[in-house]
């Protein structure tokens, strides 16, 4: 072979060579474009959420992410109450993407009060129901033999115990010091408006609006549960974790979510002993945690990175998660008695599947409005 032909021959094999290489990083930067999220095109979604969905929220921010590698979600956890406030107020040092106070009324509330200034629409789409639980009381067991005697919760025993001021007085033992209801700050916590909601209705006999509050006995029992209730806590899982470290004889009954009370029951029997026992209120108010996707700093783009976030916690997988943690699904095609470690399959004391009792819808937002404006009268 001829010099020449022998360097036609290399230059073609160079050739050839070069070309399978750049076919190659065409293939590797093809493959990155799919699993490696680009620089500027990756969403930041911002989700604010009340408490209550802090555990299963953070066990399925992973999972999403690593689905959807061009989304990155941050999680940040107020009070339901807080989180309306705060937006409007804008005292928060982000920018939401979603809010999921523990009820949907809360969002109807926000709804109006931007609409008086605005005139706009404030959310993306309409809100979107998460996951589902009911107001119940608990007491350590003891304390709850003496309270609810009957085995049912009754809001005239509780302000019994509140105006005696100790068990002994109400049939408890002297040891066992002075009584202590725990509630959350109805001015930052929907648990906490719930609550007085309930109270109210049993102290008046009957169905309440926003005037009911104007009544001199509903006044009084405001005064007398605010001067009992030592610095509430700003949100019904805090409330929880405080009155299990606590323990009988500086905490003895509360009221919190289903969700929660069965969630950290485990928790409970571990650092007392004696897990507290749930009780469920008749009536009850059944809350739906709900997302919106607001308008206010979010661009289109972004909204529709939250959009698919919300679709993916209300598959049938995520919703089991909720299951898991306590909270009734809003998708119909989840049986909650048959997912895996189901809380109502672990003889949790006063647990039901299917409480007998009324069930109410939560106060509207007048009902809300005064409820707080009540409590931050009452001295």
């Amino acid at each position: 072979m001829s010099l020449r032909l022998q360097i036609n021959s290399q230059v073609k094999q160079q050739s050839k060579s070069s070309r399978l290489i750049t076919s190659v990083a065409i293939i590797i930067a093809a493959l990155g474009l799919t699993y490696i999220p680009i620089p500027g095109l990756r969403k930041t979604v911002i989700i604010v959420s009340g408490t209550e969905l802090q555990e299963p929220l953070q066990q399925l921010e992973a999972k999403f992410e690593q689905a959807n590698p061009n989304i990155k979600l941050e999680l940040e956890f107020q009070g339901s109450q807080e989180i309306v406030n705060n937006y409007i107020d804008q005292k928060n040092k982000f920018q939401p993407t979603i809010l999921i106070p523990a009820n949907g009324e809360i969002l109807s509330e926000l709804s109006d009060r931007l609409r008086t200034t605005n005139q706009t629409e404030p959310f993306y789409d309409s809100p979107r129901p998460l996951a589902r639980t009911l107001l119940v009381g608990i007491a350590w067991p003891e304390r709850g033999k003496v309270l609810f005697p009957n085995g049912r919760f009754q809001w005239s025993r509780l302000e019994q115990a509140m105006q005696a001021g100790n068990w002994e007085k109400v049939g408890g033992s002297s040891n066992w010091g002075s009584f202590d209801f725990v509630t959350t700050d109805p001015t930052r916590s929907n648990s906490g408006q719930l609550t007085l909601n309930l109270w109210t209705q049993s102290k008046l006999g009957g169905t309440i609006n926003a005037d009911s509050f104007n009544n001199s006995s509903v006044q009084l029992l405001f005064s007398l549960i605010k001067k009992s209730v030592y610095q509430p806590p700003r949100s019904t899982d805090i409330l929880l974790q405080e009155f299990i470290v606590r323990g009988p004889n500086d905490a003895d009954v509360a009221t919190v979510y289903e969700s929660i009370a069965l969630h950290r029951w485990q928790q409970s029997a571990a650092s007392k002993g004696k897990p507290y026992q749930i009780y469920y209120l008749d009536p009850s108010i059944e809350t739906t945690a709900t997302a919106a996707i607001v308008r206010r700093d979010v661009d289109a783009g972004t909204a529709k990175a939250a959009k698919e976030f919300l679709d993916f916690l209300t598959q049938p997988e995520q919703q089991a998660v909720f299951v898991q943690y306590g909270f009734r699904p809003v998708n119909n095609n989840v049986d909650f008695k048959t997912v895996p470690n189901s809380p109502w399959s672990q003889n949790i004391p006063g647990a039901e599947v299917k409480p007998s009792m009324q069930i109410l819808p939560p106060p509207d937002n007048k009902t809300i409005t005064e409820i707080q404006r009540q409590w931050e009268r009452a001295n």
